[in-house]
């Protein structure tokens, strides 16, 4: 089996973002040009179950004044990932960062049918991903 590339993580699930993995409040302000848009929930729920370690929280802030929360990854080593940050306009600042322990997805009252189709869909590109690289392997000249 050909180990995936965290390229190919990244890869999978910003081609896999859409107004229906985003938050249900704001599809109406989810585009194309934008794509990474009210999607750092799902994002970092989908990264943690594939790459582990800790969800991070932070504050939005807009001219000081809260405006909503941010939601992002840390790794070993205190790295870490945030695929969902260029979501942002210069006015809107993101603070602080604590970390969130996370809740079953039994549990979960909000974004679980967004979470599960993004977890899906990355899932499935990845897995294709896979079997077309061990096809490849199995084609070369040893």
């Amino acid at each position: 089996m050909t180990p995936l590339l965290l390229t190919d993580i990244e890869q999978a699930v910003r081609s896999s973002w859409s107004a229906e993995t985003c938050t249900p409040g704001f599809r109406s302000r989810w585009t194309k040009d934008n794509p990474a848009r009210d999607q750092c929930g799902v994002t970092a729920m989908v990264l943690n179950d594939l790459l582990g370690g800790e969800l991070i929280r932070g504050e939005v802030h807009v001219n000081g004044e809260f405006v909503d929360y941010h939601w992002w990854n840390r790794l070993g080593m205190g790295i870490e990932i945030d695929l969902t940050r260029e979501q942002f306009r210069p006015d809107e600042i993101v603070a602080g960062g604590i970390v969130i322990p996370r809740p079953p997805v039994t549990e979960w009252r909000r974004l679980r049918e967004e979470y599960e189709l993004l977890r899906d869909l990355v899932l499935e590109k990845l897995n294709r991903q896979q079997a077309e690289a061990s096809t490849t392997e199995a084609h070369q000249p040893s």
